[in-house]
Order: C-alpha cells, then structure tokens, then sequence
C-alpha cells in the first residue's frame, strides 16, 4: 500500500497563553515593551493564545491589537474566552479561535536525577538540567540562565534567569537564599523583578504554583 501523503494525527503541545486585561492600546504596548525589555527571548518564537476574557465587553480593535503583537515578533495562534465580534474577526484573519476546556488528568512523572553545580553561574552562561533538579553550589549572575525540568535550588544569591519545570511539571520550586531575580518561572508561569519586589526581594525563599499563579513564600534565614 502507498504510504499517504497526508496524515491527521492528534497530539498536543504547550502553548503560552496572553492574558490581555486592558482595553487601551498604548496602555498594553508600553508593559509589553518593558517586559520584553527585561525578557528579551522568553515569548519570541513560542507560539501565543491570546485570553481576552478581560475585554470581551470592552470597545477595541483587534485588528490593531494583533499587529501590536506581531510587530514585536509575537506569533499569535488563537484567542480564547472571546466575544462573538472578536471571534468573527479572529476567523477573518485566519485566527484560531481555542476553547478553554478541562485539565486532562495529569500523567505520573518519571523519576528524576540531580544535577549538581558547584561554581558561581555567570553572565551568559546557561544550565539546563534536563529531567533532574538542578543543585547550584554558588550564585546565579545578572545574565545568566538556570533551567531545570524539576526544581531548582541555589544556595546563594539568584540575580539572573530560573526557570523551573520546563517541561510542564507545576509542582517544581525554585528555592534561593536571596531573591534577586530578573525573572523567574514554573511550568511558564513567569514573574519579572518587579512582582519580586512586592514580595521576598532579596530575601531567602521559595518560588511555587499556587494554581495557575505564582507565589513567594519567605523562608528562614
């Protein structure tokens, strides 16, 4: 038999999801600019479903909001919780439109290693411990990466970049003695330096998911 051309299989991928919750234009691309700013690579490339529950009601072009988006490199696959107008203008610009629907039942993770670093990380440098925790012996610099598929514990000062649970895990945690980071995320939930600050800047704590958001939780010295 002719191997097909052609082959419908079904499958899933993670998928970053844009929660817009402002209405005014100017407003979205000043905080778009500065987070992306502060997190250059984190969205570029990775494809985006936009949440416009917040601004179903809300008078908005979305033809201009999506080429807000695009014009700083953002792929915008879909839309989701959108009004009927926004729905009909998604389908007009070949957008998908991506129901929000029931967590599948989540799958038993396999066992993990450790992986352990026993040296300062400095700027530009990347680790990337893949389905282990990552054991960093030293700090992380202004610059640097820190990416683990399990949690991440660093017994110094986090100045840089970690990101916990990179293959979807939310139960990972990034643990470090002084708070100082440029960004953290679990599971691509993210906080900048600036949700840091209204918490556990600079000191000792434990970055986890409490449902879909983070928290920070200040622990002993």
């Amino acid at each position: 038999m002719a191997k097909q051309n052609l082959e419908l299989k079904a499958t899933s991928f993670t998928l970053s999801v844009l929660h817009i919750n402002h209405h005014d234009l100017d407003l979205i691309a000043a905080e778009l600019d500065n987070k992306l700013a502060q997190a250059p690579q984190f969205f570029l490339g990775a494809p985006l479903v936009l949440n416009l529950s917040a601004i179903q009601h809300a008078q908005i072009d979305f033809y201009a909001l999506k080429q807000l988006l695009t014009d700083r490199n953002l792929i915008i696959v879909g839309i989701t919780d959108a009004s009927k107008e926004q729905i009909e203008q998604a389908k007009e610009m070949a957008i998908a439109v991506v129901k929000s629907g029931k967590q599948a039942p989540k799958a038993e993770l396999p066992k993990r290693a450790t992986k352990i670093v026993k040296q300062n990380v400095r700027s530009g440098q990347q680790i990337y411990a893949q389905n282990a925790d990552l054991i960093i012996f030293g700090a992380v610099g202004n610059g640097a990466e820190v990416i683990a598929d399990g949690s991440i514990h660093i017994y110094g000062a986090l100045r840089g970049k970690a990101m916990a649970g990179a293959a979807g895990d939310n139960q990972s945690v990034i643990i470090a003695n002084s708070l100082e980071a440029e960004l953290v995320s679990i599971a691509g939930q993210y906080w900048l330096t600036e949700h840091l600050q209204q918490y556990a800047l600079n000191q000792r704590g434990c970055v986890r998911l409490d449902g879909e958001s983070l928290t920070v939780e200040s622990l002993p010295q």
